[in-house]
């Protein structure tokens, strides 16, 4: 497993050292269109060194994957979720203007906040208390990435203001995805994962300056 951590950690900071060079640089706008394979290896390499039974983890995934498409698609679809909004092409195929690929980026973002609270808060705590918490990590995460996802023509906004709207439907929707993984992993803790989103922190901050 030692291996496995070292190899992946070592793709996930390349992968995102050269995204950064790649997406500052001056370099073909079509680069950010590789934005759909960086989820998936991400995704791919948290989950080949997710450390305990595979069994509760496809449930979670699941259940993340799911969610996130449906509550995404009825957000633009209604305006009434996140605000009014629309994607842009840059992460791939859509069903009812939702690409599928925000299904695993909201699996991603779950599993990474969930093994970050693992790591900092005590196990004795009430499932609920480290849902909540991890939420607002996802939120803080999110308040990153509004205003490059824009640029980047991930997403737009009506009138290009992301609304409060926006945040506090991502605590409420991330709070429930928390709690199932407490509930389905427990005390899992993936190192891989926690860099992972310590990178999203890192790549999303850097790109706004």
């Amino acid at each position: 497993m030692k291996s496995k951590i070292t190899l992946a950690s070592l793709i996930l900071v390349i992968v995102y050292t050269v995204g950064i060079i790649g997406i500052t640089g001056n370099f073909d706008d079509r680069f950010v269109l590789l934005t759909p394979v960086n989820l998936l290896l991400s995704l791919g390499l948290v989950f080949w060194t997710h450390p305990t039974a595979y069994a509760p983890l496809w449930k979670l995934a699941a259940l993340c994957f799911i969610t996130g498409v449906l509550i995404e698609i009825a957000g633009v679809q209604t305006g009434l979720i996140f605000g009014d909004y629309q994607y842009g092409p840059v992460l791939g195929p859509k069903i009812f203007g939702t690409p599928l690929m925000i299904g695993v980026n909201w699996t991603m973002l779950v599993y990474g906040a969930g093994s970050v609270i693992n790591r900092l808060l005590s196990d004795t705590l009430p499932i609920w208390i480290k849902a909540a918490f991890g939420a607002i990590l996802m939120t803080l995460l999110d308040v990153l990435i509004e205003p490059v996802a824009m640029e980047l023509n991930f997403w737009s906004w009506k009138d290009h203001i992301i609304p409060l709207q926006n945040y506090i439907a991502w605590f409420f929707v991330a709070l429930p995805l928390l709690a199932a993984y407490f509930k389905l992993l427990g005390k899992t803790t993936n190192k891989v994962a926690i860099l992972l989103f310590i990178l999203q922190f890192l790549f999303f901050g850097i790109l706004q300056l």
